[in-house]
């Protein structure tokens, strides 16, 4: 009868169960996983290395929309470029009507300075007074096109308040028009009275008496003597309610 002597106590319950034994080669193989901090480190390789996969992602994703979104303003840009210079033609001509209207405003506006002056002096002018000379003395106005402001890059005039029946300011923007009466009267008094009567007008003011003296040539077969007097007077805008407008319409074709 042989007799067995295990030295290694738990190896014979192994075998008895069936395990093998674990070798060196194992323990240390799962050595490296019972450091902590090695551990630790790796852990952090791993979270780092998913943390840079999610931003990749994200700006790829970024990168994809961006690129979309200027794909759709080059296409709208396309579209929409005749639009464009077709809506800036539109401004540049209304720029161009808009001076010539104010051009056209500021010739239509005195075109009847004159008329309402000469219409004013003759309803005025007394009985046995005669006129010989009606000028002007004030410098003729400037240019329309000066007046209005029409250099390119310049800012606009301000723009005078429209009247309530939609027509364009009479002489608003116009130097003062004055002009010189001369005649000759055979009663003083009626010159006093032209005066007056000049003063009392709505289109005329600053009437002074510059000369009055005996009239060189004289009426043949009258005792009166005859007095020549020279008047100085300013062109006045009237009042709206002043001026009696017509309603004249065209037809285009």
């Amino acid at each position: 009868m042989l007799i067995h002597i295990n030295l290694h106590p738990q190896g014979g319950k192994r075998r008895r169960r069936g395990l093998p034994s674990p070798g060196p080669t194992l323990g240390r193989a799962l050595a490296p996983f019972r450091d902590k901090y090695l551990m630790g480190a790796a852990v952090a390789v791993l979270a780092s290395c998913g943390g840079v996969a999610a931003l990749h992602l994200s700006q790829e994703h970024a990168q994809a929309q961006l690129a979309a979104q200027e794909e759709v303003a080059q296409r709208d840009s396309a579209r929409f470029s005749s639009v464009i210079t077709a809506r800036a033609k539109s401004v540049a001509r209304r720029d161009s009507l808009g001076r010539e209207l104010r051009v056209i405003a500021a010739i239509d506006s005195t075109r009847y300075t004159w008329a309402h002056l000469l219409d004013e002096v003759s309803a005025s002018l007394p009985p046995y007074t005669w006129l010989s000379n009606v000028t002007q003395t004030s410098a003729p106005p400037a240019p329309p096109a000066t007046a209005a402001g029409a250099k390119p890059g310049a800012k606009p005039a301000a723009k005078p308040a429209a009247a309530p029946n939609g027509l364009p300011p009479v002489a608003d923007s116009l130097g003062a028009v004055r002009f010189r009466v001369v005649g000759q009267t055979v009663d003083l008094q009626a010159l006093t009275q032209f005066m007056r009567d000049l003063e009392a007008s709505p289109f005329v003011k600053n009437v002074q008496l510059v000369t009055s003296a005996p009239a060189q040539s004289q009426v043949q077969g009258s005792a009166r003597e005859l007095t020549e007097f020279t008047l100085d007077a300013e062109f006045e805008t009237p009042p709206r309610e002043a001026l009696r407008t017509v309603t004249i319409s065209v037809p285009v074709r």
